[in-house]
């Protein structure tokens, strides 16, 4: 798995919020950077703009989450894990914790490397594409929402030899502290609410990946 932190950050994405569970829906939680200045900085140089919010967050998590069946289990290593990593400053050492994390409590065990250290050039797909012949993958998986920029970009991948594949999944449903079930929250509502049944539930979800182009629905673009 690469952490693709050599591009430019996009605010307002993923790359500093996620949704949790709350009884208005879902609602996102977002990390401050610094970004006036700053645009096209890239994300590995973005850094965080207040320090304190991780203790905003884990007053918002125990908020939303305090009766959920697995929060005591996982709230305090959570908290500990986000004060260390914000304590560095910058945005992509806090992402990379909670990615490690994550995958530890989801019993995810695939290396990971940040695309920072390959010294791969290139934009879109021959970036990602430069990146797969660096590390030596003749198969690229990605998620649905950079398929049309990477049917675009396709020759990249040709060039190198490299296919390129989908990933398709269909979000499982799971008991939620909070009814109706919601999908498409973080991880962390997963693994607050399934706790050892976490991982299980997680990767019920996955079906067989297809190839980039292959029966694109009509509305494909990232949602």
């Amino acid at each position: 798995m690469i952490i693709l932190d050599d591009v430019a950050f996009s605010k307002q994405s993923w790359q500093q919020r996620n949704r949790i569970r709350t009884r208005n829906g879902l609602e996102f939680l977002s990390v401050p950077v610094k970004s006036s200045g700053r645009l096209g900085q890239q994300i590995m140089d973005c850094e965080l703009a207040d320090q304190p919010f991780v203790r905003k967050m884990i007053t918002t998590l125990r908020a939303n989450y305090a009766k959920a069946l697995f929060f005591a289990n996982a709230i305090d290593e959570l908290a500990t894990t986000m004060e260390i990593s914000a304590g560095t400053g910058r945005l992509v050492e806090l992402n990379c914790a909670l990615i490690s994390w994550m995958a530890s409590k989801l019993g995810v065990t695939t290396p990971m490397i940040r695309a920072s250290t390959l010294g791969t050039g290139g934009e879109r797909g021959e970036h990602v594409a430069a990146i797969c012949e660096r590390v030596g993958a003749d198969r690229y998986l990605s998620p649905a929402g950079a398929e049309n920029y990477l049917i675009e970009d396709k020759g990249a991948f040709d060039r190198r030899g490299i296919s390129v594949w989908i990933h398709v999944y269909e979000h499982p449903h799971y008991t939620q502290r909070v009814a109706p079930f919601m999908p498409y929250a973080s991880a962390l509502d997963l693994i607050f609410n399934a706790g050892p049944a976490a991982a299980e539930v997680m990767r019920s979800g996955r079906r067989p990946a297809r190839a980039a182009g292959e029966n694109l629905p009509s509305n494909s673009g990232e949602h």
